[in-house]
């Protein structure tokens, strides 16, 4: 099975988390991401962020890793969606896709990536320096 792990989790998350899992003997590549809480957005300071999912979350995001390893059959990969409080440098997206080669694992993580943004329905709540928030919808 190319699709390891998905999720979407309280806990922290990491890629180095992920990876043992995924890479194995055969790999020769591997790519992470990891989405990390910035301390800015849209030229506005941020405190912090409150990620809240749908219930159907967690069903999205298998259903995204699934597509994508059936584009790209070649690559391993997890992918782990982080909700709850999140402060500065806390990472709220890791992805880690392998392969033989570079290239197959650089596409299917971009894609991975992007998919998880456009399909999987988590919000984020922006509470920024000056007091004021506002939601923002991953599904854009």
């Amino acid at each position: 099975m190319s699709v390891i792990t998905t999720g979407v989790v309280e806990t922290p998350i990491s890629t180095a988390a992920l990876e043992p899992d995924v890479l194995t003997d055969t790999c020769g590549a591997v790519v992470s991401f990891s989405g990390v809480i910035r301390d800015h957005d849209g030229g506005r300071g941020v405190q912090r962020l409150l990620y809240e999912a749908h219930p159907l979350a967690v069903d999205q995001i298998a259903e995204v890793a699934a597509d994508i390893a059936s584009r790209h059959p070649e690559v391993r990969l997890s992918v782990v969606h982080r909700v709850g409080e999140l402060e500065i440098g806390d990472v709220a997206l890791a992805a880690v896709v392998a392969s033989a080669h570079r290239r197959d694992s650089f596409l299917a993580c971009s894609e991975l990536i992007d998919e998880v943004k456009a399909r999987v329905a988590i919000w984020k709540h922006q509470h920024f320096t000056d007091g004021s928030d506002e939601w923002v919808g991953a599904l854009e």
